[in-house]
């Protein structure tokens, strides 16, 4: 037999399972480990994913994950039997009592309503007495009524619990609502061109779950959805269930206006029922759909908003603030002080750039619904999506000048790499006869490809009146290609699109990576794979921050493929599904 140099061979260990789990509370998972895809379905729903380079995936568990986890009703067992289930060694004990401790805290402080006031209660008598001590939040209080119960100051309601989370101590609301004026939101069984409309089931399940049977554990939270799984949809259907006027938030006076054909299209609502807030017109109606932009204009910084006043205007019975991991700071503001209406969040990554998601659980409320996207894709409700990194070397003539510029500087120069035009242009030769979407984050790169593709460009200065004549002509197959800057990563209607191509982004940006995917993920009638690519720069800024902006895609499920950037020059590069339909034909 032969023996190695450095001793006997070592005995293949029984397979065990695809993650370790450290005292630190990070958890290390092996991507190619047979478990791989359980485990990592059961780490999403408390764990955080940290990094994912080829092999090993770092998730870390943190207090906000784990609060999450118990809003969607997830308990300290079930967290650590999935530990359990898919550790390769012991759970460290550290890890079962962090597990407890914060899972634990999570309604341990109530906040309710008592003879028509705000009250805290907790059966722990001595955390109580503690929080109302506490110099952060002493000012919310009006003083003890029993042992167990401490009176709200007026108008504390948010603020409380925005205080009381950032000492680690979330609140649970069950204080009720004001129901709001009435309005009776019925949903259509058939669009306006006669197509059959119903809800999905994980619609139906998303609006049930927010809406909670009408009870005060309920009406308030966000529902993680992918882009092209209708979140719009989610919201008609909280709007029907809770029947009373409403306020919609969203990104843009292109979304305002998909919101508006949306609820005209699906639900019973006439015209004169919903109204558009924004720049161009300021009507209020039983329905008003308004932009974050104008919700939180000012003419200086020194001043007031005086667009806050629309959330008194109307007698809100539901707030739905549309891609709220978007939400303006500013707004954490006015929607502490109203804590008394429903709010609903919709979004597809519950990531901020900002790392404000405690405000988000604590001001609009915590996860009440999501589900993975690779489980919508299995069943067909939005697109399979291949997506490729193409890695392309920095031109000789910019590398001294790459060196020599600060980290900012050095990102730029790497995202508007001029070898990308040429990995565009065979790109779009490849998919010439698809739909495809050119998306970057600088004007000068933007213009460039503008000039040198003659592709209609849509920026931010476009006007809304041809934005939505350039979507049209896309949606309609005039146009097969059109460039976006940074305006289309958000509530764009464009369900033919199934080509992305990503020249440059904001930095490592998950939520925008995202909303990127989510552009090109509406399912298509003849079952087309959507393609995903992002050239990037090897060896750079560009590529390091390429890895963060994966980490999102990873935590849904998809790998990305990494191609040279000589394959796609050279004709030798094949999307999956052309390679795949090669191999049927040869079967």
């Amino acid at each position: 037999m032969f023996r190695s140099i450095f001793g006997p061979e070592p005995r293949v260990p029984e397979q065990r399972g695809p993650a370790i789990v450290q005292a630190d509370l990070s958890i290390l998972l092996e991507v190619d480990h047979p478990d791989y895809e359980p485990a990592r379905d059961a780490l999403a729903a408390f764990a955080e994913l940290v990094k994912s380079p080829e092999h090993i995936h770092t998730y870390r568990i943190t207090p906000l994950s784990l609060w999450n986890a118990a809003a969607s009703g997830i308990t300290a067992a079930q967290v650590l039997d999935a530990l359990e289930r898919y550790s390769r060694y012991e759970v460290p004990s550290l890890v079962r009592s962090e597990v407890l401790e914060y899972i634990g805290r999570y309604g341990r402080l109530v906040l309710s309503e008592r003879d028509g006031r705000y009250v805290l209660t907790s059966n722990d008598h001595q955390l109580l007495a503690m929080v109302t001590q506490q110099k952060s939040c002493a000012r919310y209080f009006d003083g003890m009524l029993d042992d167990g119960t401490a009176a709200l100051a007026a108008g504390a309601r948010g603020w409380l619990k925005h205080a009381l989370i950032k000492i680690g101590f979330p609140v649970e609301d069950i204080a009720g609502y004001t129901p709001g004026a009435p309005l009776d939101v019925q949903l259509r069984t058939s669009t306006q061109d006669g197509k059959p409309f119903g809800l999905r089931r994980y619609q139906k399940l998303a609006g049930e779950t927010f809406h909670a049977g009408g009870g005060p554990r309920g009406g308030s939270g966000v529902v993680v959805l992918p882009c092209g799984a209708g979140k719009t949809v989610v919201g008609m259907a909280a709007m029907s269930l809770i029947k009373a006027q409403t306020l919609i938030l969203t990104a843009n006076v292109v979304a305002v206006r998909q919101w508006i054909r949306e609820l005209l299209d699906k639900t019973h609502l006439r015209p004169d029922q919903v109204a558009e807030y924004t720049g161009d017109s300021k009507a209020i109606a039983p329905v008003t759909v308004a932009t974050y932009q104008i919700v939180t204009y000012r003419k200086r910084k020194s001043d007031e908003f005086p667009h806050f006043e629309i959330f008194r205007k109307g007698d809100w019975g539901l707030i739905i603030y549309d891609e709220v991991h978007l939400l303006p700071a500013p707004v954490f503001r006015a929607t502490a002080e109203i804590q008394s209406r429903r709010r609903l969040g919709l979004t597809a990554t519950l990531v901020r750039e900002d790392g404000m998601e405690e405000d988000v659980f604590s001001l609009v409320g915590p996860k009440r619904y999501d589900v993975p996207w690779r489980e919508l894709e299995k069943q067909g409700w939005i697109a399979e999506a291949d997506c490729t990194e193409v890695r392309v070397d920095l031109p000789g003539s910019q590398r001294m000048p790459y060196a020599m510029a600060d980290q900012r500087e050095q990102y730029r120069l790497a995202a508007e790499n001029p070898v990308k035009m040429d990995v565009l242009e065979a790109l779009l030769k490849l998919h010439a006869g698809d739909r495809v979407l050119v998306i970057a984050q600088y004007l000068d790169q933007l213009h460039e490809i503008e000039r040198r593709f003659g592709l209609p460009l849509i920026e931010g200065k476009t006007p809304t009146r041809k934005r939505e004549e350039l979507y049209g002509k896309f949606r309609n197959g005039e146009l097969k290609a059109l460039i976006v800057s940074k305006v289309g990563n958000f509530a764009i209607d464009l369900p033919d699109a199934n080509i992305m191509v990503q020249l440059s982004g904001t930095f490592g940006s998950r939520q925008e990576e995202a909303q990127r995917l989510g552009r090109i993920l509406r399912p298509k009638g003849d079952g087309t794979l959507a393609h995903f690519y992002t050239i990037v720069t090897r060896e750079t800024r560009d590529q390091d921050f390429g890895a963060n902006r994966q980490l999102f895609l990873v935590e849904q499920g998809y790998r990305y493929r990494i191609a040279d950037a000589a394959e796609v020059l050279e004709n030798r590069f094949e999307p999956a599904r052309m390679a795949a339909l090669k191999t049927e034909a040869v079967t």
